[in-house]
């Protein structure tokens, strides 16, 4: 069923990197939910895997001292979405991974192989994007911090070097403190489907909830990899919340996105979706974090 040449199991995060010197063209498996899939599309036919499934130390989330949010790359999306510290600080992310396939696929996927698969239509990819997500990489030469955004250099291709492996996700506290944030998916099917767009917003508010502190959005499937729209981010950023304030950051969305014509969808179609979404997870957002529109 599977044509594989050989899997070779790690035990630790630095056997897995010896094991990744060792074979180089080998293929790291954790969840297997889209490996083994590619394996029996014969697409990796004939492949060497490494597997990490055993890693427990690279699984489960937690807060360090400097109020940094961790996400070990094992972590499950179902343990995500029903993790306290991801409800508390950063519920969007939840809401964003428990959109990706069926419960089976949420159970076994992990954050750490939905962002090295470097698709842009990944369904955290958007919110760690707008959240300034930093990845975390575990080499030969020790640890290496990598933001999210120079992560994905290309469709389908991400800075993982000789010997490297992703071992967690990092949300600094900067990045969620007072922040709120909502996610829309946009697909031709309600579940089981691959997104036509993903749209993440999040906002800081001022204390009195009347004017935007800070504003980001991120999308999926905008382009080759997911982006911001930062001149939406700058047009929003010390302005009062309103309801016209809403539909002027999402019409500027259109200055940084550059979705493609496909099967799923026309760019133009795609184009519509995106400033549509921007504009409802924009006041969602808003009301989420206290303020009235």
């Amino acid at each position: 069923m599977y044509d594989m040449k050989a899997l070779y199991q790690a035990e630790s995060v630095q056997d897995a990197v010896a094991l990744r010197l060792a074979h180089p063209e080998a293929q790291i498996i954790a969840g297997g939910s889209d490996v083994l899939v590619q394996m029996r599309e014969g697409k990796r036919a004939g492949k060497e895997l490494i597997s990490i499934q055993r890693l427990d130390e690279l699984r489960g989330v937690s807060l360090e001292e400097d109020g940094t949010l961790r996400i070990g790359s094992l972590t499950s999306f179902s343990h995500i979405t029903r993790d306290p510290l991801i409800q508390k600080y950063i519920n969007v992310l939840g809401e964003a991974v428990d959109q990706v396939g069926g419960p089976q696929i949420r159970n076994i996927g992990t954050i750490g192989g939905n962002t090295c698969n470097g698709v842009t239509s990944a369904d955290s990819a958007s919110t760690l994007h707008a959240w300034d997500a930093v990845v975390e990489l575990t080499g030969p030469e020790g640890k290496r911090l990598q933001p999210i955004r120079d992560f994905y250099i290309k469709a389908g291709k991400v800075d993982i070097r000789e010997g490297e492996l992703q071992t967690a996700i990092l949300i600094p506290k900067e990045s969620y403190d007072r922040c709120f944030g909502h996610y829309i998916k946009y697909a031709m099917r309600s579940a089981m489907d691959i997104a036509t767009l993903g749209t993440s917003v999040n906002v800081r508010l001022s204390p009195d909830g009347k004017t935007v502190e800070r504003a980001r959005v991120a999308f999926g499937v905008a382009g080759p990899v997911p982006l911001r729209a930062e001149t939406a981010e700058k047009l929003a950023a010390g302005q009062p919340v309103s309801l016209d304030l809403a539909e002027a950051f999402a019409q500027a969305v259109k200055e940084d996105i550059n979705p493609r014509d496909s099967w799923r969808a026309a760019r133009d179609f795609r184009m519509h979706i995106a400033v549509e979404s921007a504009k409802r997870a924009f006041i969602e957002s808003v009301k989420l974090a206290g303020g009235e529109l």
